[in-house]
């Protein structure tokens, strides 16, 4: 299982996505060019010290992350019509979030393998994108038996 964020605007959602991937150990992609400058300096806030356990690739491009060969790309999508929780999930997935202000074009939407939605309230136009891949990856690891072992639940 995987992250790829395309082409992120907002330097604390990607910060959020590592701290999330880091613990979850899950790894992430980065598919640039991003919003802000993409680094240390910009995730820091958001990401705190969890990005020194995070796996993740930073990307030149959508066909540089397509050359790395990423497994089955399911792209969380608003233009959806599976639900996310009416999926099946396998365990090379690759969770795809598109940009905060636009999603991913027609052309990314195009060669997803599969288009999944978190169902919503009528009339309001999205989560926010962390918030989301924090939903879909949680249901993803659950199906396929993906969380990283643990020994406190308290």
């Amino acid at each position: 299982m995987r992250i790829a964020l395309y082409q992120p605007d907002m330097a604390q959602n990607v910060g959020t996505l590592l701290r999330l991937a880091a613990c979850l150990a899950v790894p992430a992609d980065i598919i640039e060019p991003c919003g802000f400058p993409f680094g240390d300096r910009a995730l820091r806030r958001s990401g705190m010290d969890y990005l020194d356990h995070a796996d993740y690739t930073a990307h030149a491009s959508w066909e540089t992350f397509l050359a790395a060969g990423p497994g089955r790309l399911v792209l969380l999508t608003t233009r959806a019509s599976t639900s996310y929780t009416a999926f099946r999930f396998e365990p090379g997935d690759v969770l795809l979030l598109g940009r905060e202000s636009a999603g991913v074009p027609d052309e990314v939407h195009d060669q997803a393998d599969a288009r999944i939605a978190v169902p919503m309230v009528a009339g309001l136009r999205s989560l926010n994108v962390a918030v989301a891949a924090a939903m879909v990856l949680g249901e993803a690891l659950r199906q396929t038996g993906g969380f990283p072992p643990s020994g406190d639940y308290r």
